[in-house]
């Protein structure tokens, strides 16, 4: 089964897209910091990370280029879900290594053609 990371501050934000997962079929995990999110991507190597921006401490930026230097988690592809709508964010987000650049709020079927683009 496809594992997803959830790597978000938001309680709220974290339960919207679990829920949306999860009734498509994905196993998901969580990590509120991106701290947090570098450390269980190592841990469980999952399928694809979900990477908000805005996040106090490691930022969804910082966190995105730990994974993508990492030969360990390299090959994860990482989506920023993020409320940061302009195109140099959408910019530097790739440059940091992102494979998707999604605006909240999320759309379910937007997000579900995305997640299946990469993991499938």
């Amino acid at each position: 089964m496809t594992r997803i990371l959830v790597v978000d501050d938001s309680p709220t934000e974290v339960h919207v897209l679990k829920s949306m997962l999860e009734k498509n079929g994905y196993t998901v995990l969580t990590a509120a910091s991106g701290e947090e999110g570098v450390s269980i991507a190592k841990q469980h190597k999952p399928d694809l990370v979900l990477m908000d921006v805005v996040m106090p401490g490691l930022n969804g930026f910082q966190a995105t280029r730990q994974l993508a230097n990492d030969a360990a988690t390299s090959a994860i592809p990482v989506i920023v879900v993020t409320t940061k709508d302009q195109e140099t964010d959408k910019v530097w987000a790739m440059r940091q290594g992102a494979k998707d650049y999604i605006v909240k709020p999320v759309k379910e079927g937007d997000l579900m053609q995305r997640v299946k683009a990469l993991v499938s």
